[in-house]
């Protein structure tokens, strides 16, 4: 065996030597050797690329893979040897000193390497490397913990009561009383050792807890997946240089030593990980072969693709040509979901009396991407503070369903059932797309109290329910001609939703084609009632929506001064001398955001005015529900005013939203401050 040992030695010298490893060790040797101070532990991060490994000797490339901490040993051999030979660390005393920790680039693409955090048993005996997946839920704040300590004997005449021959360094899974406490004995006399205090080294420590990723479909309150499964977060600890590397929400895989963790009577099961990979979904780099033909029938209008898109839109929920604003609306938001910071998000705020139509619509709607969220009425939508479960004392962040729905949609329902209080708080979200946890230090065991901000990007869903409006709110004598009554929801956080949308039947008169659909559907659930439900299905509008979502578009001169143009005339026209303006100070961003949805959706990477039209018919609708119709009136339903049911009706509402565009030349051009826009 020690032949065995030692041939295993010298292929690690070799590969350390090829790989650049050791002139990375030189170069922290230096560092240590520099600073003068005499340390307990030395501490040295080698990267192994197991492949390259198995190829120089198969034997350690099976050691490193299958006996971890063994195999740190050897390499803790070699850089011993490696420091004494050529003076790198002057202070440096025993072998003992050197702590290794491995760090493997990738493991094998084999299921045996895998750790699944939804299937079970958890394979947590063996104290190997596995690669694991999964979604932060729960991230503890940093504390410290015990990385290294040094030990004397306390019998003064002891050979053993001084120097560096009881090192004691944490190993994967260990507890901090596994390398501090006060009963151990010395080898030598049997007399109790004692911590030298000035050589205690400490390290950062910060406990995640991590979700299988199937959670997020549990999540969405409807989806097509019928499989039943349970699902319960794993701890992993995260500890030195990986602390505060992962995020609330974020998908990452990691790569690390499963062990299990007695606290008490409680046993966990958990990850030591050595390595860190957010993971990014893989969005498809085409569009189904029916959205080409569409495409391509289409091409002589820079209007008919989206729109034909909108009107056949969730034909499973509602039936072809219903709510087709609304279902636009639906899809320029579906669009604008990203994980960016500083992105274009476009929130939905929906006045309606057909709740459970309405409520239908959007959770199929939340389900066409990975990160759909329902959110349930009895949490928190935003980020929470609780205490740690594993008893450190420490404060944990639990993710909620704002975090949770990062870069896709967050619904939250019925916007006049929340309370005050939280209503209070969605508000500054909407607006900087941040919130911010308060720690107080006293509760947590901290010196000091800590605000942590956490980014939350994902569009927000809501609707108002009118007809649960109170009767104090509902009469009132001085509405304007297309106002609605939103006196339940705080003017402030109503601009605060980028646009405004009234679903098109009240409940009292329900068209008779949604009304064969739902006895339909009510019969047969599964049935395929139209045609282009064939043609167009829910996978094809999957695979299409995350095409049309990672396009990039930049705004075109033309569209630029004619969205300015409309901002500046509007904020002339709706302003008072009492309220001021109107428009919103989010306003400018709610229409590009607009105007860049509807390129993408028209599959275009350059805004044109044509989108612009779009997009300032769709906020002027906004604006007149929240204050009333001014100078640039609109008709009732200004984006589909035409049933869109053959091509004499397209051509129609094309020539209709031509009209609009020379309408809206004359209002800029009337009532903008010193613009002009050439008019064709």
């Amino acid at each position: 065996m020690h032949c065995e040992i030692q041939k295993m030695r010298e292929t690690a010298l070799v590969y350390l030597d090829r790989s650049g490893g050791l002139q990375k060790f030189m170069r922290d040797c230096k560092k240590y050797n520099d600073s003068k101070q005499s340390y307990a532990v030395y501490r040295f991060i080698i990267s192994i690329n197991p492949a390259d490994i198995a190829e120089l000797d198969a034997t350690l490339g099976n050691y490193i893979l299958h006996n971890p901490i063994p195999a740190a040993q050897i390499f803790q051999s070699v850089c011993f040897v490696a420091v004494k030979t050529l003076s790198l660390i002057e202070q440096l005393q025993t072998e003992a000193q050197i702590s290794i920790l491995l760090k493997p680039t990738h493991l094998p693409p084999l299921p045996s390497y895998v750790l699944s955090l939804s299937a079970f048993p958890f394979n947590y005996t063996s104290q190997r490397f596995y690669v694991s997946e999964g979604i932060v839920m729960a991230m503890g704040t940093v504390t410290k913990y015990t990385q290294g300590a040094r030990f004397l004997c306390t019998e003064e005449t002891c050979p053993f009561a001084e120097g560096f021959r009881y090192i004691r360094v944490h190993l994967p899974g260990a507890t901090e009383s596994a390398t501090v406490r006060s009963d151990f004995v010395c080898s030598f006399c049997s007399s109790p050792l004692q911590e030298d205090m000035k050589f205690r080294v400490l390290g950062d420590k910060q406990i995640i807890e991590l979700i299988d990723a199937k959670v997020l479909s549990a999540l969405k309150g409807y989806s097509s997946d019928k499989s039943h499964f349970r699902i319960q977060t794993f701890t992993v600890f995260l500890r030195d240089e990986l602390a505060n590397k992962m995020q609330l929400g974020n998908h990452y895989k990691i790569i690390g030593i499963p062990a299990c963790v007695q606290n008490g009577l409680q046993a966990t099961a958990c990850m030591e990980v050595n390595s860190i990979q957010l993971c990014k979904p893989s969005d498809p780099s085409f569009v189904g072969v029916n959205f080409k033909y569409l495409f391509s029938l289409t091409s002589s209008s820079y209007w008919r693709f989206a729109a034909i898109l909108a009107n056949i839109f969730a034909s499973q929920v509602v039936p072809p040509g219903t709510y087709n604003t609304l279902k636009l609306a639906i899809l320029l938001s579906l669009v604008q979901t990203c994980e960016k910071e500083n992105a274009d998000y476009l929130d939905l705020l929906i006045v309606t009396s057909d709740t459970l139509v309405i409520d239908r619509l959007l959770n199929y709607s939340i389900c066409l991407l990975p990160r759909g969220i329902r959110h349930p009425p009895s949490s928190d939508i935003f980020p929470s503070v609780s205490k740690d479960k594993h008893g450190t004392g420490s404060a944990s962040i639990q993710a909620c369903s704002a975090v949770l729905a990062k870069g896709g949609i967050c619904y939250i329902g019925d916007l006049s059932s929340y309370k005050k209080d939280k209503l209070e708080l969605l508000q500054p979200v909407l607006e900087s797309r941040t919130t911010t946890v308060f720690i107080p230090g006293k509760k947590y065991g901290e010196e000091a109290d800590q605000q942590v901000t956490i980014s939350v990007q994902t569009n927000f869903w809501s609707f108002i329910d009118v007809d649960s409006a109170p009767k104090k709110n509902i009469q009132k004598d001085n509405f304007l001609i297309g106002q609605m009554d939103t006196s339940l929801i705080p003017p402030n956080l109503l601009d605060s939703f980028g646009l405004l949308i009234h679903s098109e039947f009240p409940s009292c008169r329900p068209p008779f084609p949604l009304v064969h659909h739902i006895l339909k559907r009510a019969v047969n659930p599964e049935a395929m009632l139209y045609k282009v439900s064939q043609q167009f299905t829910t996978q094809d509008y999957e695979e299409f929506i995350l095409f049309a979502k990672n396009l990039h578009v930049e705004l075109s001169s033309e569209a630029e001064n004619l969205i300015q143009g409309y901002y500046l005339a509007s904020r002339r026209v709706r302003r008072d001398s009492v309220h001021g303006s109107a428009l919103s100070a989010s306003a400018l961003k709610n229409l590009i955001s607009l105007a860049k949805a509807h390129t993408k959706l028209s599959l275009r990477k350059r805004v044109l005015e044509e989108d612009v039209v779009i997009a300032i018919l769709l906020f002027e609708s906004s604006l007149t529900l929240k204050h009333g119709k001014f100078a640039f009136c609109i008709a009732p339903n200004p984006v589909f005013p035409f049933d869109l049911s053959d091509e004499n009706s397209l051509q129609q509402r094309d020539s209709y939203l031509m009209q609009c565009h020379h309408q809206l030349l004359k209002f800029i051009g009337a009532y903008g401050p010193g613009i002009h826009i050439k008019e064709e």
